[in-house]
């Protein structure tokens, strides 16, 4: 996978007529990859897929404790579930 950079350099040099194989050996990629990144209409895209966290088993709870006081903090509902990570992740 090329990164956003990568991307628009290879584009820039294809539209400066840089031919697809000295674009590619300049990069250290594929003639192919130097091909799709030409024709292609958007930028490449990666969405990494979530998955459970060391939070996720406590997450029930904390929700069940935010619909009866939403107003409770972060620390409070930490304590109660019993998380002993960052706080940073609790809502």
């Amino acid at each position: 996978m090329i990164t956003l950079e990568d991307w628009a350099l290879i584009r820039r040099l294809a539209a400066e007529g840089v031919p697809k194989a000295r674009v590619a050996a300049r990069l250290g990629i594929s003639r192919t990859t130097v091909i799709k990144a030409v024709n292609s209409d958007a930028p490449p895209w990666y969405e990494r897929t979530a998955g459970p966290t060391s939070f996720t088993v406590f997450e029930p709870r904390v929700r069940a404790l935010l619909s009866e006081t939403p107003d409770m903090p972060a620390t409070v509902l930490a304590e109660r579930v019993g998380w002993e990570g960052s706080i940073r992740v609790v809502p």
